[in-house]
């Protein structure tokens, strides 16, 4: 190789101080977000398919959020597991301005009031079929009731005091149906969160284990949540929302459609959450409790892998434990 110049590019790899120098992507806690389940006493305690979380009464709810935010983490998104007698066909639940997550937000803006408060849009957590949507006779999803109730549900928690209102239901038009009524009701300030991309995956079997709905849902999903096989419809279901009035777009599940991430940030560039769902969480945590994977490095390696494929902000169940590790690394 004589009379070439020497290219290489071990030269800027040899030592920390140059890797840092050199790094691209960086994460920060006020880049994450900390999915929390909130319940009543009765249904408050551990989530057993996701080794250390809980479902978290009002009073442990304060505390958890408290910690967070002293840890730098930027916001919370609240999840609901309520007493299986009040789910109906309807759900109905979802609309009691005296429910569990009207008063956990207002607890949350309460003692924590630079927290950001983000709450989920759909019924699952309140229907006795598990479905995110009413039903109409044949059984199948009802898009434009849903959308309606969606509609309620959503002004009453930013009524509440919700920072971010995210739908997750995957009905058409619910973006700008929810978008419609907050600008009447002078709510022109609440963000909307959307799950854009929502994939009919199969991460997500401990979340409904923790909501509640795993053991009640008939049938699947598949109707309205995407399908693994695509992504141009990813770009058409972001267009289409940002077209509405979201202010964010979410992919979901995360790790495993990197691709569809990196898709959205390149079409759109506008604000891109990546839902690192429990699934991927309970595997992480099952192979570490194993001693096949070292849980800190693997967990920080993928949630860098969200942040560079496109991710602006990271739903993670290892929110706190991300965060009091990169505390350690930069005390």
């Amino acid at each position: 190789m004589s009379g070439f110049p020497q290219v290489r590019l071990r030269r800027t790899r040899r030592a920390e101080f140059v890797r840092a120098l050199v790094r691209q992507t960086r994460l920060h806690p006020a880049q994450l977000i900390a999915p929390l389940f909130v319940a009543e006493p009765a249904q408050a305690g551990p989530v057993p398919s996701m080794p250390g979380q809980r479902r978290l009464t009002l009073d442990e709810l304060a505390h958890e959020c408290a910690q967070l935010e002293k840890l730098g983490i930027a916001a919370v998104a609240l999840f609901p597991a309520i007493d299986v007698k009040l789910k109906d066909e309807r759900g109905t639940e979802a609309l009691n301005p005296q429910g569990l997550v009207p008063r956990a937000i207002k607890r949350v803006k309460a003692e924590c009031p630079g927290l950001g408060v983000m709450v989920d849009i759909a019924l699952d957590p309140y229907t006795a079929h598990g479905h995110d949507g009413v039903l109409d006779e044949s059984g199948e999803v009802d898009n434009d009731a849903t959308v309606e109730i969606l509609r309620q549900q959503a002004l009453m928690l930013a009524r509440a005091g919700a920072d971010v209102l995210a739908p997750s239901d995957m009905m058409d038009g619910r973006v700008g149906a929810i978008r419609t009524v907050l600008e009447r009701d002078g709510q022109k300030n609440t963000l909307i969160l959307a799950y854009a991309a929502k994939y009919a995956s199969s991460f997500y079997g401990p979340f409904r284990d923790a909501v509640g709905s795993a053991a009640l849902l008939k049938g699947d999903k598949r109707s309205y949540q995407m399908d693994p096989a695509n992504t141009d419809e990813a770009l058409r279901e972001v267009a289409l929302d940002l077209a509405e009035g979201a202010d964010i777009v979410m992919v979901k599940p995360g790790l495993p459609y990197l691709d569809v991430i990196h898709r959205v940030k390149a079409r759109f560039g506008v604000p891109v959450a990546a839902y690192q769902v429990s699934g991927e969480y309970a595997m992480l945590k099952a192979a570490a409790a194993n001693g096949w994977l070292d849980e800190k490095k693997t967990a920080m390696e993928a949630l860098l892998c969200l942040r560079r494929a496109g991710a602006d902000m990271i739903l993670t169940y290892f929110a706190r434990q991300a965060a009091t590790w990169l505390r350690e690394e930069n005390p």
